[in-house]
């Protein structure tokens, strides 16, 4: 191999004008030839000059593949991309990549059509390829070789010509052609390769008797994929038996994929109900209750299960607004104890030594706010968006923005101020929050300083941070979030169930507004705990007197993306 890999560098060096980054001469090329070229390229690291990553080079490398099929190399593409994948082993660590580049390429010209002439030589071409991976281990990549008969569209004849071209014999008829991928399907069964066992099984269009047996056989050992794959190739009889098994397991998710996929729904309602009704509580348990309330289509049915989900959390503001929004009755005095009792479980504003909540929505609120706030040693700090509820859309602005001190509350339109007096705005925040005399408190500090400067970039307050102290990071607790940690400090957590709620309306509900107001306070109590050395309920051993004046950052530049270390500050000023 060695010798012809000398002898490929030799050709290469006289073709001269042929570029290893680009293939649009090279429809004479052979595929060895071929392989050679696409391995520089590979392997060089840089294609058109600059360094990419994997995924981009692929996508690079399949448009360059494509390119050459569509140079009619000789005698067919289809029999050009099979022998490319014949030969492909001899490149050693690139034959997989290879594969993978060839197969998805050919898949993509595919659409534009060949001859039959030509499909026919390469499905011969590509059995070959099977028989000899199966018997000597050409191709080791059990989904290249599913792959590669897919794509061809090999069948029992392919099979049984190019075993007699193999083996040389003549009396080899589809009987034995059947045994060969017969035998090779049971020791994938019996290795447990159950989907490429499956893909196989479609390809051939095999049926065997104990189709039941073995779906039930993959369930048992949670390969749900290949049984999912197989119940669909057997027909609805199968799915049946397939949702039959997925409910006993409780598995709703996917039963009601499958109901909902083959048209099924009127043969499985109590399924449905259950899995929307699941659907509905996960997401008020993430306090999405707007999309909550959208997923239920207008269903009364579904609406009053959101409304006793709205009772459960103790969310009685949205138990008034859907029975008001959907005329929904007889939900005036149930469970409100229940509801009242929950609620008292958690933490209130009015728990806490404040004085007043204010909003702040105009310039003369905004200096009032500042001049107060700037006068203080320490302020809790928070802020609001509206969530994104579609996957993959971009971030809402940040709405609002709280910060609390011992005595006040004062809740930042930012949205508006920024309309109104951005220049203003910008002074007052950068007066405080670039402050090196007073310590601002968070939690979870990197996504709200994230937020901020993507929201708007064109204030340069939300560019530098001095004096910052994340309360995440004094504790170190990755579970509960605030609400979590407020109740192992403070006895109590804190009731999240308008978390998700839209922060964008105005004027926003006493509700919304006691949130916002309490996730900045309880970071205020919180500290005071801490730097008093009070030791928090439920909070022993290493934790009875935490470490805290080590975790303040004392500099954050968001502009340059610098950030100071942590330094120990001096306790005077506390």
């Amino acid at each position: 191999m060695d010798q012809r890999v000398d002898e490929l560098q030799d050709e290469s060096e006289k073709a001269g004008s042929l570029s290893l980054h680009a293939f649009s001469d090279l429809s004479h090329v052979s595929p060895l030839m071929f392989l050679y070229l696409l391995k520089e390229s590979y392997a060089c690291g840089k294609i058109h000059g600059g360094a990419l990553r994997a995924s981009a080079k692929f996508r690079i490398l399949q448009q360059q593949v494509l390119q050459v099929l569509h140079n009619a190399p000789q005698p067919g593409p289809a029999i050009f991309v099979a022998q490319v994948l014949y030969i492909s082993r001899i490149f050693d660590l690139y034959t997989d990549g290879f594969n993978y580049l060839m197969i998805s390429g050919f898949r993509r010209y595919l659409r534009k059509g060949i001859t039959e002439e030509d499909k026919q030589e390469a499905s011969v071409v590509a059995a070959k390829l099977f028989i000899h991976s199966v018997c000597h281990g050409m191709v080791h990549d059990e989904k290249v070789l599913v792959m590669i008969l897919e794509v061809f569209d090999v069948r029992l004849t392919d099979i049984e010509k190019a075993m007699q071209i193999v083996d040389g014999k003549a009396d080899i008829n589809l009987d034995t052609a059947r045994k060969f991928i017969e035998q090779f399907i049971s020791k994938l069964i019996e290795s447990q390769s159950y989907e490429t066992a499956v893909s196989l099984l479609e390809q051939f269009s095999f049926y065997p008797k104990s189709g039941e047996s073995f779906l039930l056989q993959m369930l048992q050992i949670k390969e749900y994929r290949a049984a999912e794959k197989w119940a669909t190739f057997l027909g609805k009889p199968m799915l049946r038996v397939l949702v039959e098994e997925y409910i006993k397991e409780n598995l709703l998710n996917p039963a009601y994929n499958i109901i909902k996929t083959n048209d099924m729904l009127h043969e499985y309602p109590d399924v449905c109900k259950k899995y929307k009704e699941s659907s509905l509580k996960k997401l008020a348990e993430k306090g999405c209750w707007e999309v909550a309330e959208d997923r239920t289509k207008g269903d009364r049915q579904f609406l009053q299960y959101l409304v006793y989900l709205a009772l459960e959390a103790g969310y009685l503001e949205k138990v008034e607004e859907l029975c008001t929004r959907y005329a929904l009755d007889g939900f005036e005095n149930i469970n409100k104890t229940e509801a009242n009792c929950k609620k008292s479980s958690y933490l209130h504003l009015d728990d806490f030594p404040i004085e007043d909540v204010v909003w702040v929505d105009g310039l003369n609120e905004l200096q009032g706010a500042t001049s107060h706030l700037e006068e203080c040693k320490v302020v809790g700090l928070d802020c609001e968006w509206k969530p994104n509820y579609e996957k993959g859309s971009k971030r809402n602005k940040v709405s609002i923005m709280q910060i609390a001190s011992e005595k006040k509350v004062y809740i930042l339109d930012l949205i508006k101020l920024c309309e109104s007096v951005p220049a203003s705005l910008d002074e007052c925040l950068s007066r405080i929050l670039h402050s090196t005399r007073i310590l601002k408190l968070g939690y979870n500090f990197k996504c709200d300083v994230e937020q901020l400067s993507q929201s708007y970039p064109e204030l340069q307050c939300f560019k530098q941070y001095d004096m910052l102290l994340d309360i995440q990071n004094v504790f170190k607790e990755p579970k509960g979030g605030l609400s979590g940690l407020s109740e192992k400090v403070l006895g109590r957590g804190l009731n999240k169930t308008r978390r998700n709620s839209d922060w964008e309306k105005r004027p926003l509900s006493v509700y919304q507004l006691e949130y916002a107001a309490l996730d900045a306070v309880v970071l205020i109590e919180i500290f005071r705990h801490v730097r008093n050395h009070v030791n928090p309920t439920g909070v022993t051993g290493e934790h009875s007197k935490v470490e805290w004046k080590s975790h303040i950052v004392s500099h954050i530049d968001r502009a340059k993306g610098q950030k100071k270390g942590r330094r120990e500050q001096k306790a005077v000023l506390y």
